[in-house]
């Protein structure tokens, strides 16, 4: 099988040899093999593992991405960020850590974000709130609906 590990700015991993393919997406572990059906998934941050035909294993730490298999024997993965390297120790305890800590990073600052946007909100609403008036000379101010038909 072919497989090719993408970033917005280099190709990171271009082969024709794979004879197994390893990943993670939200519901677990999967493989791949040779003749595949066509499948698409998005992955969690990990480390993608596949063997060449000789046996050897190769690995990719890959910040999530989607994985796409096509027609049986072209396996394509995009992510924003990828690191190759054939040390999968290394990949587990240094790279994998970094793109999950960016990640939860990412994920809190979407958050206070929202929570920012939402204040702004509240407070134009309060400004645009039209003001209540006095009370008139029944005693009682106008309401809302009263106040914008006059």
């Amino acid at each position: 099988m072919k497989l090719a590990v993408t970033t917005p700015l280099a190709i990171v991993v271009d082969t024709g040899d794979v004879a197994h393919l390893q990943a993670d997406d939200e519901s677990g572990s999967f493989g791949i093999l040779g003749g595949h059906a066509d499948f698409l998934t998005a992955l969690v941050p990990s480390v993608v593992s596949w063997r060449d035909a000789r046996g050897s294993e190769h690995h990719v730490a890959v910040r999530g991405g989607l994985l796409e298999v096509r027609g049986g024997e072209t396996i394509a993965i995009a992510t924003r960020e990828a690191v190759a390297d054939d040390d999968l120790h290394r990949l587990e305890t240094e790279v994998l850590v970094r793109f999950r800590r960016q990640l939860a990073d990412e994920q809190s600052a979407r958050a206070d974000a929202n929570r920012l946007y939402l204040a702004a909100i509240r407070q134009i609403s309060r400004f645009l709130r039209p003001p209540r008036s006095p009370a008139g000379p029944g005693g009682r101010g106008l309401d809302d609906s009263e106040w914008l038909e006059q």
